[in-house]
């Protein structure tokens, strides 16, 4: 069997279904273009100002400002210890690191031999010394027989002449055992001040030169610190009067004991010596910067390091709150008159009272929305 054929819809349902589709199509891009100016809206209008620190710019006349000057922490008294005398060392009684008081004992070397020929001089004096006293008692006999007429003038003459020999060589042979004695003397290294040994140079049973260093003693607690200066630094400064001096971030006293008035001809600077007034404030060898003041008379604010960008050409700005809030970001060029540790003495194009971003620069841009977060003053 054969289903009967459908009748070929008519032009009326034709144009119907064109019509609702488009309906659907004028529906679906007026949903699509508010949803795209609904997003649009939201992304121009809903970014938050950034919160950012900021400073209020106050200028003033002038600063006080403090200039610090490298200088070396020395000992006032530093020694190279040695003998007077070579031989073989027989002890040292200190090492690297050791504290000594005046007077102390050292080192020594081996006086055996010096002392058996002291021991020897000192025979030889006494044997001397008899001899002059037998001298002594033979001239008085012959004055008293020569008063008596029983000798002659010239056996007078020749038993004084003896006993001035006689005197004489007693005197050589003491003075010969006194000088060995010095010698065993400066055969011991005593330490001429108190201090700290810093280097030891022999050891037990090595043979020392005359004068070769065999310790290094240190005054430690004695320190000075000797500064280069321009000479017109040092006009202003007093023998006896208190500065200060910084080391490792922490400061020191010091009292100047002397300037020495002539310019160096190679640093063309006048060196100035201060000593240091507490006890362990500084160490030889250390690096010290000696702070003294210095005013600037320009007109200028202070700011952070931090606050400084960067510009072109090598000129630095700061970026200026601009507006009556949010606030925009203008960069402004400045002038760095004086750097001190974190902060900077600038004079620029930036009004009294003037917001600008003290930190966190990296964050923002020019013309970005900002808020201060926190002034400082």
């Amino acid at each position: 069997m054969f289903a009967p054929a459908r009748p070929a819809p008519s032009r009326f349902a034709l144009g119907v279904i064109a019509a609702a589709l488009a309906l659907a199509v004028l529906v679906i891009g007026l949903s699509s273009l508010r949803g795209a100016s609904a997003g649009a809206g939201e992304a121009a209008g809903g970014a938050d100002p950034v919160p950012v620190e900021t400073l209020e710019v106050r200028y003033q006349e002038g600063a006080q400002m403090q200039v610090r000057y490298p200088g070396l922490v020395t000992a006032r008294r530093e020694s190279a210890l040695g003998f007077e005398t070579g031989g073989r060392i027989a002890s040292i009684a200190v090492d690297i690191g050791d504290r000594v008081e005046a007077g102390d004992t050292l080192a020594a070397l081996d006086t055996r031999s010096l002392e058996a020929q002291l021991a020897a001089a000192r025979a030889d004096a006494e044997a001397a010394r008899a001899q002059a006293e037998l001298a002594e008692a033979t001239l008085a006999r012959q004055r008293t027989l020569l008063e008596r007429g029983h000798v002659s003038r010239q056996r007078l003459d020749e038993a004084a002449s003896t006993q001035r020999a006689a005197r004489a060589q007693a005197d050589a042979a003491t003075a010969a055992a006194d000088a060995l004695a010095v010698q065993i003397d400066l055969a011991r290294i005593e330490a001429p001040f108190s201090g700290v040994i810093t280097a030891r140079h022999f050891d037990e049973g090595a043979v020392a030169g005359p004068g070769a260093p065999v310790l290094t003693l240190v005054e430690a607690d004695a320190l000075e610190l000797r500064v280069g200066l321009p000479a017109r630094e040092t006009r202003a400064l007093v023998a006896g009067d208190l500065y200060e001096a910084e080391l490792d971030g922490a400061r020191a006293r010091l009292r100047l004991r002397s300037v020495t008035g002539v310019v160096d001809r190679q640093s063309r600077s006048v060196t100035a010596v201060f000593d240091f007034i507490e006890p362990g404030a500084a160490r030889a060898g250390e690096v010290a910067r000696l702070i003294l003041p210095a005013p600037l008379e320009d007109r200028g604010f202070w700011a952070p390091v931090t606050a400084l960008a960067e510009g072109r050409r090598g000129l630095w700005s700061v970026y200026v709150l601009t507006g009556q809030g949010p606030f925009g970001l203008e960069p402004r060029p400045v002038e760095i008159l004086h750097s001190e540790g974190e902060r900077v003495y600038l004079s620029g194009a930036v009004e009294e009272g003037s917001l600008i971003l003290a930190t966190g620069l990296q964050r923002v841009t020019p013309g970005q929305s900002v808020v201060p977060a926190r002034q400082g003053g």
